[in-house]
């Protein structure tokens, strides 16, 4: 019977137990989105004490995605050798790492960006205070799924384990798929599958351009607990095709205006859903701070991997604590 310490061997990804630190978002980094030394020592200090993944904060992968002005980019090549910096020392500390790719949509604001934000519908975002967006042209979605696409080259050319496309918490393509936010009428809005449709070009343009051998992520808003909204149905439907368009492991959250949520195990009942629908590992995050609870989610094959985030954040031995406590 699996555990938290026990190790998750697949094709594309070898970890030495089942904890992942999930992407939280520090906003260390100067304006120009270069890595910082700050963000390092941050990220350094959980990769020395057992954490098996460390999955590196949302980042922007073109600059009117961004949802901060500190927030870290992947949206140039000159961001590579930062990355790649961080990547070794990491790496050089026992852990393997991978990096959140995203766009904002209109989770964001004109005021970090300088220009009204973009989205799917000219529809105000309900976590961004009324601000109304800019709907996105077809032809500005095709320039998109190309900087999603180059951002996952910058994450392998950098030496990332694995990229994550951010598909929750009320960004871009959460935006698309949930019918809250996305009110076209062409072939991206309307049905269920005109609304996954862009988040899986999305899937299928990063797959192409990091190779069929590199360990893919999705951060999939599997509930967006807002009435009218997502829900675990949706999820189970739009699993099995996030993973035949090319995904390896699912990375389940929630909220449509982001995971704001307290208590044990919040998002659990996500994995309890979605995982019997799709043949990849998941991975839940959400309340999973009890190292008995973390070690019952993967005993029970509710979930293959947990992300520890607030945990890892007030303590970054966690894990080395999580695992005396367990033997």
């Amino acid at each position: 019977m699996a555990g938290l310490f026990t190790p998750l061997e697949t094709a594309k990804l070898q970890l030495k137990n089942r904890i992942v630190m999930p992407p939280m978002a520090n906003y260390l980094c100067p304006e120009s989105g270069q890595m910082s030394d700050a963000l390092i020592e941050h990220y350094n200090r959980r990769a020395e004490a057992a954490v098996a993944l460390l999955i590196v904060e949302h980042s922007y992968v073109r600059p009117d995605g961004r949802a901060n002005k500190k927030q870290l980019g992947i949206h140039d090549d000159a961001m590579v050798p930062g990355l790649k910096r961080l990547v070794d020392e990491v790496h050089r500390r026992g852990a393997k790492t991978g990096i959140q790719i995203t766009h904002a949509g209109s989770n964001t604001s004109a005021a970090v960006l300088g220009r009204p934000p973009l989205a799917p519908s000219a529809v105000p975002h309900p976590a961004a205070g009324g601000e109304m967006p800019q709907e996105l042209s077809t032809a500005d979605m095709a320039a998109l799924k190309g900087a999603f696409a180059a951002a996952a080259r910058r994450a392998k050319e950098a030496g990332f384990d694995m990229v994550e496309i951010h598909g929750a918490h009320g960004y871009l393509l959460n935006q698309f798929f949930s019918p809250l936010t996305n009110r076209r009428t062409d072939e991206y809005g309307g049905s269920f599958e005109k609304r996954l449709r862009f988040p899986l070009e999305v899937v299928e343009a990063v797959r192409r351009a990091v190779g069929d051998d590199y360990c893919v992520f999705c951060r999939f808003g599997a509930d967006d607990r807002m009435p009218g909204g997502l829900t675990t149905e949706d999820a189970r439907r739009a699993a099995p095709a996030l993973a035949e368009a090319g995904v390896d492991v699912l990375d389940l959250s929630g909220g449509l205006c982001g995971a704001r949520l307290d208590g044990s195990g919040f998002f659990v009942y996500l994995a309890e859903a979605v995982k019997p629908a799709v043949n990849v590992p998941v991975l839940v995050t959400g309340g999973l701070g009890d190292p008995v609870l973390a070690n019952a989610v993967i005993a029970e094959g509710k979930a293959d991997l947990v992300g520890i985030g607030r945990a890892l954040l007030a303590d970054p031995e966690w894990a080395l604590k999580a695992q005396a406590a367990l033997s």
